[in-house]
């Protein structure tokens, strides 16, 4: 349950990243520093952390030891999940953005074959290849359903040009972020904790985001004071403090990929977070009844995919053990 409320709280500061996208977007910043200005915003402050808590060291070395798996998995991870988020944000509204982010959650599940996880067995702990958590999918599809009422409405003023700018840099940034943060808790397992590990991908990632500066640079010019300052409070909201407690969230479960698949489901109640965002700051209008019954569904389906995962768990360390241990010789 902790890893769950955990998820939840970073929904919350990852909302800010669409509202103020989409600011940006309303202002005529570009997206290219959008999406960089954050990652070099963010690098003072993880640095200090790491280094008040005196993890430099420890992530220097981890790093020189598999540095290309590090520059890969932290481009992925971060690169090619924020810069598609941001240049989507340029062809559509932040609802819009944040709905179709929701697609995580069964892109999330969809990759737990390609990872492996611990298992309790009579010899002791062994690791075998994930199998999708069927269970957790179909309450997966409920939040998904709960997303597409939420914006039917909405998605049918727009014509298809801009639906599918939009849709598909944010259908692989969903495979990107969870792929990376996976990858690197694989490589670097209990080696470093939560605040090297985000610290770690952002330097790894910074060629990306220098590359994607000097073309914003070089086609646009410097960014305005305005987008400045929005990116900051990105890079401090969303940046920093939602990427640590989802990835301190996605570390307490890192192996059981169900409970995985669980914590990353929990981004669905960003919609929530960013339609209040927008009607707030951006005047959106309110939503309506079928808006709302959208939004009924989709924490329906949290509280739905916490449960059975919860359950599932409970079962599996709970009752196995006593079983196992009555019928041995």
């Amino acid at each position: 349950m902790k890893a769950i409320l955990l998820g939840i709280c970073s929904s919350f500061f990852f909302a800010f990243t669409f509202v103020l996208n989409r600011s940006m977007e309303l202002s005529g910043g570009s997206w290219l520093w959008s999406a960089s200005l954050r990652y070099f915003f963010m690098l003072p402050f993880l640095f200090l952390i790491v280094f008040g808590r005196k993890g430099w060291q420890p992530l220097l070395e981890e790093m020189k030891q598999h540095p290309k798996q590090w520059v890969l998995w932290g481009t992925i991870g971060f690169g090619l999940f924020y810069a598609p988020i941001c240049f989507a944000g340029a062809y559509g509204p932040g609802w819009l953005v944040s709905a179709t982010w929701q697609i995580t959650i069964l892109s999330g599940s969809l990759l737990v074959p390609f990872f492996y996880e611990e298992k309790q067995t009579e010899n002791g702990v062994i690791k075998v290849k994930g199998k999708i958590p069927m269970k957790g999918l179909f309450m997966s599809f409920i939040i998904i359903a709960g997303v597409a009422l939420m914006q039917i409405e909405h998605a049918t003023t727009l014509s298809l040009k801009p639906v599918l700018l939009c849709t598909i840099p944010i259908i692989i940034a969903s495979f990107a972020y969870p792929l990376g943060n996976r990858k690197m808790m694989e490589l670097s397992g209990k080696k470093i904790d939560v605040f090297q590990r985000v610290l770690g991908m952002t330097i790894c990632s910074m060629p990306f985001w220098i590359l994607l500066a000097l073309i914003a640079l070089f086609t646009s010019g410097a960014p305005s004071r305005t987008q400045t300052i929005q990116s900051f409070i990105i890079a401090i909201c969303s940046g920093v403090i939602a990427t640590l407690l989802f990835f301190q969230a996605t570390t307490l479960v890192q192996h059981d990929m169900a409970k995985l698949s669980a914590v990353e489901a929990t981004q669905s109640i960003q919609v929530v977070f960013v339609l209040f965002g927008e009607i707030m700051f951006l005047h959106t209008p309110l939503p309506t009844a079928i808006s709302l019954i959208g939004i009924l569904l989709v924490v329906v389906g949290l509280v739905l995919h916490s449960y059975i995962t919860r359950t599932k768990r409970h079962v599996k360390v709970g009752k196995a053990p006593a079983s196992t241990k009555r019928f041995s010789t």
